[in-house]
């Protein structure tokens, strides 16, 4: 399954979303995105994602990385990593959990995943465009393969 997944930023912030939604993120902080509907390209689905999930509208955007999300035996899910600091319109509520804007030091007190530590890290550190492998049983992350890509 394919999808993305935005850390919109301003003020030294992430917009953040605390998930309340039954499934497997319930109670964790993720950024904004979801899965590609049929037909779709990475870049429509972020864009549609971001509007339906916050009400902005992204004018341009970053691609950082892709994240391959195993977790037990579901199929993997391919995450196309993306950041804004350019968007537009009103902040609105998602259906899907609560958005919060949280300051950059203090995103890591949050329940997050822990494979998420490694690459809101990267994104901090301006790393180059990478490849991340997570491998998850339940909330535990078994392992991690890192590798950077030259575009």
């Amino acid at each position: 399954m394919i999808t993305t997944l935005c850390y919109l930023e301003k003020e030294n912030k992430y917009l953040m979303l605390h998930r309340t939604k039954n499934d497997i993120n319930k109670n964790k902080w993720l950024g904004v995105g979801g899965k590609l509907e049929k037909g779709e390209t990475p870049e429509q689905c972020l864009i549609r994602e971001v509007k339906e999930e916050t009400g902005l509208d992204l004018i341009d955007y970053v691609h950082r990385g892709i994240v391959i999300f195993n977790y037990n035996d579901d199929e993997p899910l391919d995450m196309y990593l993306y950041t804004s600091k350019n968007f537009s319109g009103e902040l609105q509520e998602c259906s899907e959990g609560d958005l919060k804007w949280i300051d950059k030091s203090e995103i890591y007190k949050l329940n997050l995943w822990e494979g998420d530590r490694i690459f809101l890290e990267l994104l901090e550190k301006n790393a180059p465009f990478f490849h991340l492998i997570l491998n998850y049983e339940n909330d535990n992350l078994l392992s991690s393969e890192l590798k950077f890509i030259e575009k």
